[in-house]
């Protein structure tokens, strides 16, 4: 029981790190008295069953939500652009043709290169959404659980 309690710790203080603004942890009050000692005990049964009930594990969504990889490093889109409009350039016109071609090329790459960078952090800020969104659910399930058995949720 006691390493659940670590993983768990070790979760929520990882999503923490990964992102502040993250939901939040109800704060959970013994309104009838109970003790430091069933508090926890409840509060490990009440997590075990929303984890059962809703599915989310909220160990294995911080694990994926600080594994995730780093949006894409710039790949060299406007040296490839320079090289392939070079060439292009060269075979229509020429050596001028050339020095167009590759002009026109590091603007086109510059612009994948932007469009990419974009998508990654678009994908990267949908993926905190959801582990966001799967967090909240989890709590609420806590909470809910915890409530029943006689505490005060805010």
């Amino acid at each position: 029981m006691r390493s659940k309690s670590n993983a768990f710790a070790a979760a929520i203080a990882a999503c923490a790190l990964a992102a502040p603004a993250w939901a939040q942890q109800p704060i959970i009050y013994p309104a009838k008295g109970q003790s430091q000692q069933q508090q926890n005990a409840d509060m490990g049964q009440c997590r075990s069953w929303a984890t059962q009930n809703t599915g989310i594990d909220p160990a294995q969504v911080a694990y994926q939500a600080s594994n995730q990889p780093p949006p894409p490093e710039p790949q060299g889109e406007r040296v490839k652009g320079a090289l392939i409009g070079g060439v292009v350039g060269g075979a229509i016109g020429g050596s001028d043709g050339a020095a167009g071609g590759a002009v026109v090329g590091i603007m086109a790459g510059g612009a994948r290169q932007r469009q990419k960078q974009r998508s990654a952090s678009q994908q990267q800020q949908q993926n905190q959404q959801y582990a966001q969104s799967q967090l909240a659910t989890y709590n609420r399930a806590v909470a809910a659980c915890m409530e029943a058995r006689g505490y005060t949720i805010r």
